[in-house]
């Protein structure tokens, strides 16, 4: 079919072994550092929502928001001070980035992942015992340090230590523990919206200090990933840890595979420069579009200010806060969906049905607000309508949570060889952490001027990436990754970029069928 050049799942190279009581172990370990990411964001839309923080850090939101049936709906938290709360975090993050690539190229990837958690949790205490908005926002810039750490290390990590044929599945713990952190961050602000004084809130911010410190635990006791054993020139542990991870000793075909291509990464001075080649750009592409595409679905609409945008919509204080909780039980339903999907029916299935049912969820809840509010944000749901815009959104984040949520940390991090892996895993991370900041910092301002018109906004978007999935994208599931090369030379477009001496011994000694 058009956009159908892949290998598929039965053509990929086969190493011996499988799936270990150990190697499940690790990946789980290593898969908290999702917890901080999504603990994070369903953390940040709650605490806003509190009228007692917003009286105290942003009076003249709560002065706005507390006139009851005053003024346009759409308009009540538009404040840049407010957003700049959310976003500082994603733009630490991104700075941070490029110095996650390095660490985690030189000193491994459970060092990148130890920092990334412990300056996660010097940044949940500053919040949590915050003064003023200053305070606030300086410990949201050391959250965002630890996020640009353990986003760019740990979906490197699961892809490396998971076998090629459960590759998926394992690398989206990361995005599970993301689910999880979620929901138990809204779990965590119903409960503590209903204690009073400033207790609620700081223990809301103040608890992030347990999952930032169950990832720096993590990044002490965890193996390193043989990939980076090798790349630091232990070749003896490498092997040896690819047998306890792999659960036998017949290891050489895939070690001497990652020996090779240690060796090609070796061989280049500066992976920045690298990936710029003819024969890294489609890779490239991928990783500068699919994270950029990840975040322009619009979910941080929801996930950001799920009770913010409740609110607007006209709900109660818990009633808004409940129907967080409701998404957030969905999201991590709908993610357990992918990881028993994904690499079964593939990556491109999961993208292309996500990308339909987010569309047509969008444009359904425009409608519906777009009749209720118009244009003036003048109005009120019926009990029934705000069940169904509740169903709506639930349907949105559950395709999101089986297709680009997962899937856009996934491929991203298994289709780079060794020699350009940290550049590109440092590239996806910057490209999230752009678009996630501009959603933050601009979206209750879009919100206040494009009204209802802002989901539909988004669902244009949704239209672009779900096009460029089914012509662009190849099936990546069963691959190994040291063979991904052949993946992009088998696609009718991309094929051209990629010279034959790109190919492994394996990949050249096969007929790589193309598929108009």
């Amino acid at each position: 079919m058009a956009g159908g050049g892949f290998v598929d799942g039965g053509t990929g190279k086969h190493y011996d072994g499988g799936i270990t009581v150990f190697v499940l172990f690790t990946c789980m370990v290593g898969a908290t550092g999702g917890l901080i990411f999504g603990y994070d964001i369903g953390i940040s839309g709650g605490v806003t929502s509190m009228d007692i923080f917003l009286k105290r850090f942003f009076p003249s939101v709560y002065h706005k928001e507390s006139k009851a049936g005053a003024g346009n709906a759409y308009c009540k938290f538009d404040s840049h001070l407010l957003q700049l709360f959310t976003s500082s975090l994603y733009l630490a993050a991104l700075v941070a980035s490029f110095f996650a690539s390095w660490v985690t190229r030189v000193y491994g990837r459970k060092m990148s992942m130890f920092f990334g958690g412990l300056t996660f949790l010097v940044g949940s205490l500053l919040n949590g015992f915050a003064q003023n908005v200053a305070m606030l926002i300086i410990g949201r810039v050391f959250l965002g340090i630890g996020v640009g750490f353990c986003n760019q290390s740990v979906p490197m990590y699961l892809s490396e230590m998971a076998p090629a044929n459960l590759r998926g599945a394992l690398n989206i713990g990361f995005q599970m523990a993301t689910t999880i952190g979620i929901l138990v961050a809204n779990l965590i602000n119903y409960g503590t919206s209903n204690i009073k004084g400033h207790l609620g809130w700081r223990l809301s911010l103040g608890l992030a200090g347990v999952p930032a410190a169950m990832v720096t635990i993590g990044g002490l006791i965890l193996p390193d990933s043989p990939n980076s054993l090798i790349d630091r020139g232990k070749q003896q542990e490498a092997r040896r840890m690819l047998q306890k991870i792999r659960g036998t000793d017949n290891v050489d075909d895939e070690f001497q595979d990652l020996v090779e291509a240690s060796e090609s990464s070796k061989a280049v001075d500066n992976p920045w420069k690298n990936i710029l080649k003819s024969k890294n750009r489609p890779q490239l592409i991928m990783a500068m579009l699919i994270p950029s595409f990840q975040q322009l679905t619009g979910i941080n609409v929801i996930m950001f200010y799920a009770p913010v945008l409740f609110k607007t919509l006209g709900f109660g204080d818990d009633a808004a806060l409940m129907s967080s909780v409701i998404t957030g039980v969905v999201n991590v339903v709908a993610t357990s969906v992918s990881i028993f999907c994904v690499d079964r029916v593939g990556r491109r299935a999961l993208f292309l049905e996500g990308g339909v049912q987010m569309f047509i969820c969008q444009i359904l809840t425009a409608l519906f607000i777009g009749h209720t509010y118009g244009s003036t944000g003048q109005g009120e749901f019926s009990k029934a309508s705000a069940n169904f815009v509740v169903f709506l959104i639930c349907a949105y984040v559950a395709a999101f949570a089986w297709s680009w949520g997962p899937l856009g940390w996934l491929v991203p991090s298994e289709i780079f060889p060794l020699e350009t892996r940290s550049a590109g895993t440092a590239i996806t991370v910057m490209f999230n952490m752009i678009f996630t900041f501009i959603i933050a910092q601009c979206f209750l301002t879009m919100l206040c001027y494009m009204k209802f018109g802002l989901f539909l906004f988004f669902s244009g978007f949704v239209i672009i990436m779900t096009t460029f999935i089914y012509f662009f994208l190849p099936e990546t599931k069963n691959v190994p990754i040291e063979e991904m090369y052949a993946v992009w030379k088998a696609h009718w477009f991309w094929g051209k970029y990629i010279p034959d001496e790109a190919l492994g011994s394996y990949a050249k000694s096969i007929q790589m069928p193309k598929k108009a």
